[in-house]
């Protein structure tokens, strides 16, 4: 791990009040793996592991006003979006987003939480593709998300693969299909761009403690890239971070827990 901190990472996305998922699982993530976390929160969820309670959404202008002043005095190395609820916040943060185009944005398409919940209402799928992915330089989307992108049913590694192709021709140079809604003892996320389909594989690890893998992923791949790494060798350390925080994982609260974002940080006993 980094002796200090590198890679500013500015946070899109709704905010877990249990503390696995969104936002809160993003600082974790990005200051865990050494870089410098800031955020614009876009809802307020009452979330637990056994559930979502409640959405309270943040006005679209004062998200537009976070993630200027943030980006104005302290700047960003990556933008990761999370969890944009309805066409209007998508919408906002777009624009901002065509503000700094040379900053790297890592798209993650949240729409369903891991308790089953809608966090992405059904009208506003359009204007994500139309609006949000021709900003993104990496989409990060599960299996469920990619087919509800694409219009593509996936029920094994081969249809995957095709519909990682066909991600690309939405207009994104490069996504990253996790692989953890297929059945089987391997676990395969599928790495996308014009050059080439890469196959990550590894065996699964057996545990429901999977609360904000998602989240964790996308903003562990958004900090390789704000501190300089490419994007293969940003996505192989995500990964071994992910899977460590799994194998790791605290087993709080009575449904499906969160993992443990701190792992691989030594312990400070003062």
């Amino acid at each position: 791990m980094p002796e200090r901190m590198q890679g500013r990472v500015l946070i899109v996305a709704g905010s877990d009040s249990g503390g696995g998922a969104g936002i809160q699982a993003d600082i974790k993530t990005v200051t865990a793996l050494g870089g410098y976390a800031m955020t614009a929160i876009t809802a307020l969820t009452a979330q637990t592991t056994e559930g979502l309670y409640g959405v309270e959404g943040v006005d679209p202008a004062f998200i537009q006003q976070q993630m200027r002043v943030t980006l104005d005095d302290l700047g960003a190395d990556c933008i990761k979006t999370g969890m944009l609820h309805s066409i209007e916040v998508i919408e906002a943060v777009a624009e901002v987003l065509a503000e700094v185009p040379d900053i790297p944005v890592v798209v993650d398409p949240v729409m369903v939480a891991q308790s089953g919940a809608n966090l992405l209402e059904p009208d506003a799928v359009r204007s994500l593709l139309r609006s949000l992915l021709p900003h993104a330089t990496l989409l990060t989307p599960n299996l469920p998300e990619a087919e509800r992108l694409t219009g593509m049913e996936v029920s094994d590694i081969d249809a995957a693969q095709h519909t990682a192709h066909a991600l690309l021709t939405l207009g994104v140079p490069a996504a990253l299909v996790k692989g953890g809604h297929l059945t089987g003892d391997a676990l395969i996320d599928l790495l996308a761009t014009e050059a080439e389909l890469e196959h990550f594989t590894d065996p699964r690890i057996p545990t429901d403690q999977t609360h904000g893998t998602g989240c964790t992923l996308a903003s562990a791949v958004a900090t390789g890239l704000a501190q300089g790494h490419d994007l293969r060798s940003a996505v192989v350390r995500a990964r071994a971070y992910l899977r460590g925080a799994l194998a790791h994982a605290p087993g709080v609260g009575r449904g499906q827990g969160p993992v443990n974002h701190a792992w691989a940080i030594p312990r400070f006993d003062g």
